[in-house]
C-alpha cells in the first residue's frame, strides 16, 4: 500500500471521529468512594448502577479510595469525576483549613448531601466514664491521623474546654479503635458514620457498650463555631443494649465535582440520582436515608451550576438556598 493511499485512508478516519456528535461519545465517570467495609464504595456502586442506565452515553464505576480527605484532591487534580466526602471535610478543603491548611481546593463543587454521618463517641460500662468532661486522664481513640474523624473529636473536646493535653489519645480506625476497647486498653472512642455503625455492633455483641450524650450547650457552641455541623439524635435500641436516645451532633455525606465538568452532564447525573431513590434504596440501605428536599441542608461549598441548574427546577421558589 503506497503513502497515497495510507494518508487518504488516515484522513477519511480522522474525518469520521470528528463527525461523531459530542454527545455521542462515552463519557467514563469515576465516582471516588472509600474503603470496601464501608458505607461509600456500595452505595458508589449502586450509583454508578442508575448512571449507567439512565445517563445516556456514560460508563460509570464505583473506585475504592482513601475516604473524603484523598477524594477531595482527587476531584480538585480532575482524577475523578465525583467523590463522596463529609461536608465538614469539603468546608476545609474548599477554605485551606485544618487538614488542607494553607492549600485550598479552589476547584470542587458541591453535586448534593446525602445522608447524616453522626459524631458517635462509645465506651464500655466498666470506664465510668458518663461525659466527655470525664476524659481526663483518660486514654482516647480520636480517629485515624489527618481523618474527618480526628478533626471532629478535637473540635468535640474542645468545646468542653479540654485539649488533647488532658488525655492519652490514640489515633486509631474504627476497627482498631473497637479492639482496643474490647481488651480495655482505650477507655473511650470517637466514630463519625451512619447509623448503625457495624463497628459499634460488633462491640455491643461482647460488652455493654455507653453511647456519650453531647447537652444542648455543647451542642450550640460547636454549631455556632463549625456551621457544618447539625443537631442529631441516635435513637433508643440503635444497638443492643441502648435504652435511651442520645443526643449528639451530624456531619453529612455529600458528592462533590470539579467546577470544570460538563454543566449538562452533570445536571444529568443529579436528576437521575434524585429520580431513582427507590432504586439506589433497594441497593443500598443508605440510599432511604437520602432525601431530595435535605439535599442542600448543610452545603458548605459553592454548588456546581449542574446541579444548581436541577435544584432551581425542583426548588422554583427558594433560590436563596442556591449559593446565589
Amino acid at each position: 500500500m503506497n503513502r497515497k493511499i495510507m494518508f487518504l485512508m488516515l484522513v477519511a478516519s480522522l474525518i469520521l471521529v470528528l463527525s461523531i456528535p459530542a454527545m455521542a461519545r462515552t463519557q467514563f465517570i469515576s465516582i471516588a468512594t472509600g474503603g470496601t467495609g464501608g458505607t461509600y464504595y456500595p452505595l458508589g456502586g449502586g450509583m454508578a448502577e442508575i448512571f449507567n442506565e439512565f445517563v445516556p452515553n456514560v460508563n460509570a464505576t464505583a473506585e475504592v479510595s482513601g475516604a473524603s480527605v484523598e477524594n477531595s484532591r482527587l476531584v480538585q487534580n480532575q482524577e475523578v469525576e465525583l467523590a463522596f466526602v463529609q461536608n465538614d471535610i469539603a468546608y476545609y478543603a474548599s477554605t485551606g483549613t485544618e487538614l488542607f491548611a494553607g492549600k485550598s481546593l479552589s476547584d470542587i463543587r458541591g453535586v448534593a448531601m446525602l445522608y447524616p454521618e453522626i459524631i458517635q463517641i462509645i465506651t464500655t460500662e466498666n470506664s465510668k466514664i458518663n461525659s466527655v468532661n470525664d476524659f481526663k486522664g483518660k486514654r482516647i481513640a480520636v480517629g485515624a491521623p489527618g481523618s474527618g474523624v480526628e478533626a471532629n473529636a478535637r473540635q468535640v473536646i474542645e468545646a468542653y474546654g479540654l485539649t488533647y493535653k488532658d488525655m492519652t489519645v490514640d489515633y486509631l480506625s474504627f476497627s482498631e479503635a473497637v479492639d482496643q476497647l474490647k481488651d480495655g486498653h482505650v477507655d473511650a472512642a470517637f466514630l463519625t458514620a451512619g447509623i448503625p455503625t457495624a463497628a459499634v455492633i460488633d462491640l455491643a455483641a461482647t460488652h455493654e457498650v455507653k453511647i456519650l450524650n453531647i447537652n444542648n450547650e455543647i451542642v450550640d457552641k460547636l454549631i455556632a463555631k463549625y456551621p457544618f455541623y447539625t443537631k442529631a439524635i441516635i435513637p433508643a435500641k440503635t444497638y443492643s443494649g441502648q435504652v435511651e436516645p442520645v443526643q449528639t451532633v451530624t456531619v453529612k455525606a455529600m458528592l462533590i465535582t470539579n467546577k470544570n465538568l460538563d454543566e449538562e452532564l452533570v445536571y444529568n447525573l443529579t436528576k437521575s440520582l434524585f429520580g431513582n431513590l427507590d432504586r439506589l434504596s433497594q441497593i443500598h440501605a443508605k440510599g432511604a436515608a437520602i432525601d431530595l428536599y435535605k439535599a442542600l441542608i448543610g452545603m458548605p461549598i459553592e454548588l456546581h451550576p449542574g446541579s444548581k441548574k436541577f435544584f432551581r427546577e425542583v426548588f422554583k421558589d427558594v433560590i436563596d438556598l442556591l449559593n446565589d
